[in-house]
């Protein structure tokens, strides 16, 4: 059965048969069920037409891929598709900042300190403000944390800092009601508000149980939203992908349709009161369920006709490169679809540190906007919007005759590129390690996390015969070595891929290699269709999409730190993959260390859920509610477990957002209790109170137990 949602002002059904179409009001939505029964035209399910506006456009639901059960509006998630222009919406206002898209893109981070010592974290919210960051997100977990909350703000103004203070409140309504007396924005989780912890159990519900407990929100909600209204401040509905409520799982499931619902409960609510002050978020901390979050809570807000704002960020990133790789996945993707007015870079460091990556992507995205740098509107065929499918493409298959096995030039999973200098073929066993190749006496072979092929934009000399056996014994382990055609036909090598442009493929200049040769065809991506043609009569082994940086861009990022490469590829290259649109990446920065870049794309394979080459973490960023030191504990738990590609591992400071957090996870280290912890396999807590000293052993045997422990590989 597919079962969609849809508001109830669109009425009037549109098929050749009504007969298997059941409806069932719940609050403002429609259920429509027993859609295969309707008549498909091509992939279109259902057309529904707006009564309550007979002019506007037909809205169409549609599966969200191929066989999905998933139904999602044909209505647009952005402005556009072929480039990036920012959304229109609403203003909103923060204490003294403005949130939305007449505005810049606000950047805000959260303290770390304990709340109750309000002198604590006075200092680190002005080291806060002074880094730059727009609006600071406090803890406030009891009527303790409340009450220090007034002689915080108070104590802020009198140093003559007025950044706006925002409340994070989980399963304490009367604490949000107290709070919102001094502090300037309140942020609240609709999946603990007011249900209960979820339990992960399935729930039945008939129409007047669901009612209820939408009536049992709304009574414990309004209050807030009154105040809300009162003081002038404002409100973010936070939906965590790992904290929905046993109720919305059991309607929605744990998927981006059930996050989107539980916010739009409270976002009614709101709207009753007719309180519009409030900004949305769709937190995940999996970079790819974030995206279709976002992406159909906008498509959703399109048919409503709301235009709220959107605060951006991927929860639970992790730290260094992982943290910053994870956010310009999730955030970046969105910026560049234009979506996005106030964004946090989750990260297990101070909260200081976030606020340089939180610049970089803000930066990243208003210079998109601004420019609308695009290509000339087309028509999209393979990208899926809400569900993430990857386009299927063939890997090299070996044809008779060949001297080498091409089938290891590119990856199942996802491939890793490298640029590789003529330098570097001067130590063939030091080039052998960077590409993470195993040594065995002096001989390279490839391991898990190896490059799988490698871009040399200019062959060795014929007589440098060093630099060629190089290159050979590379070749004979499956590893692609891909030059320019130009280099090929002065140079050649044996059984090198030769990289052509489509100019070269039109005017057959390729046709000067010997037959058989395997081709790599370089495009920029913006020509015109008609120059495309020749790539269906090519047989290549790959395409590569080549992003040209402006020169402004190549001047900046040789000049600028790692995290712009980072946060470059992540945006940039992560917003096509996280869209299932590549099968590998190639980064090219001179200045860079290779094996940072090695890494770096491996990294953004790994977080665009592709290629897993080590072990994945899911890290809170650590807050006031934190119960041990998350930065040295998570530190101490990488350095003994790094070395486990499939397995993930979550490190919570607290269990605040539920157990939902480790949805992604297959263990759990979370505080229980100061300095005790609880050992999680999944969702389910497997052991309770273990003294913090012994825990990381414990958590070490837990992964032993379940049979997914391998000893590290011993040093070379």
């Amino acid at each position: 059965m597919a079962t969609g949602a849809v508001p109830a002002s669109f009425t009037g059904l549109k098929s050749r048969d009504h007969k298997g179409i059941g409806f069932a009001k719940c609050s403002d939505f429609v259920r429509v069920s027993d859609l295969q029964r309707v008549k498909f035209r091509r992939t279109k399910v259902a057309l529904i037409r707006n009564s309550t506006n007979p002019g506007s456009e037909t809205v169409e639901l549609e599966p969200a891929s191929a066989g999905s059960p998933l139904l999602v509006p044909r209505q647009k998630y952005c402005e556009s598709i072929h480039k990036t222009i920012r959304r229109k919406t609403s203003t909103v206002m923060v204490g003294n900042v403005a949130l939305g898209s007449e505005h810049p893109i606000r950047i805000q981070t959260m303290t770390t300190t304990d709340t109750k010592d309000v002198a604590a974290t006075v200092e680190q919210v002005m080291r806060i403000a002074d880094q730059g960051a727009d609006i600071v997100r406090i803890t406030v977990q009891g009527k303790k944390e409340a009450d220090a909350c007034f002689e915080i703000k108070n104590t802020l103004v009198q140093k003559n800092y007025n950044i706006p203070l925002v409340a994070d409140i989980h399963f304490a309504p009367p604490v949000a009601l107290r709070v919102a007396e001094c502090f300037d924005k309140i942020r609240v989780n609709p999946g603990n508000f007011a249900d209960r912890r979820a339990q992960f159990e399935k729930l039945e519900y008939s129409e007047d149980d669901y009612q209820k407990e939408l009536e049992h929100i709304e009574q414990v909600f309004t209050p807030l939203v009154e105040k809300c209204k009162k003081y002038g401040r404002a409100m973010r509905i936070g939906t965590n992908h790992g904290s929905l409520s046993d109720r919305i799982m059991s309607y929605y499931g744990d998927s981006p349709r059930g996050m989107v619902e539980s916010a739009f409960e409270y976002a009614r609510i709101c709207r009753k009161l007719d309180f519009h002050n409030f900004v949305f978020s769709m937190k995940a901390s999996n970079p790819v369920i974030m995206v279709q979050a976002y992406r159909l809570l906008v498509a959703e807000m399109n048919v409503l006709g709301w235009d709220y704002p959107l605060h951006l960020g991927v929860t639970e990133a992790g730290e260094g490169e992982d943290g910053r790789m994870k956010s310009a996945i999730g955030i970046g993707t969105l910026l560049m679809d234009g979506l996005g007015d106030t964004i946090r870079v989750s990260l297990t460091e101070p909260p200081e540190e976030e606020i340089d990556p939180c610049r970089r992507l803000a930066n990243l995205g208003m210079k998109a906007s601004e420019l609308q740098k695009g290509v000339a509107p087309f028509e999209e065929k393979n990208r899926r919007y809400f569900d993430f499918q990857r386009r299927s493409g063939q890997l090299p298959l070996q044809k008779e005759g060949e001297e080498v096995d091409y089938r290891g030039v590119l990856h199942r999973d996802g491939s890793v590129l490298m640029s590789v200098s003529l330098d570097q073929l001067k130590a063939p066993e030091l080039l052998y390690k960077a590409l993470a190749a195993k040594l065995i006496v002096g001989m390279p072979f490839k391991d898990l996390a190896t490059v799988d092929s490698i871009l040399l934009r200019e062959l060795p000399a014929e007589d440098d015969k060093d630099a060629r056996l190089a290159l050979k014994r590379l070749i004979d382990i499956s590893m692609g070595v891909i030059t320019p055609l130009s280099e090929q036909l002065t140079k050649p090598l044996p059984n090198a891929l030769v990289m052509v442009t489509l100019n070269e493929l039109s005017t057959g200049a390729y046709k000067l290699l010997p037959e058989g040769t395997r081709l790599v065809v370089s495009v920029r991506g913006d020509e015109s269709y008609e120059e495309l043609k020749v790539l269906k009569s090519t047989d290549a082994t790959m395409i590569l999409h080549d992003l040209p940086y402006t020169e402004e861009k190549i001047s900046r990022v040789h000049a600028a730190r790692r995290d712009d490469l980072v946060i470059g590829a992540g945006t940039n290259a992560g917003a096509l993959l996280v869209d299932g649109l590549g099968d590998g990446i190639l980064l090219e920065a001179p200045d860079q260390d290779f094996d940072f870049i090695r890494n770096t794309s491996f990294n953004l394979l790994q977080g665009c859920r592709m290629r897993n080459t080590k072990t994945e973490y899911v890290s809170c960023p650590s807050c006031g509610r934190t119960l041990f030191d998350l930065q040295e504990i998570s530190a101490e738990i990488r350095e003994k477990t790094s070395h486990l590609p499939g397995v993930s591992i979550a490190i919570m400071g607290c269990i605040v957002n539920g157990p939902g957090e480790m949805a992604d996870a297959d263990f759990g280290y979370v505080g229980g209790a100061p300095g005790k912890i609880d050992l999680y396999v999944g969702k389910t807590v497997v052991k309770r109170a273990i003294a913090m000293e012994h825990a990381t052993d414990a958590l070490i045997q837990l992964i032993k137990d379940h049979g997914r422990w391998v000893d590290p590989p011993a040093e070379e």
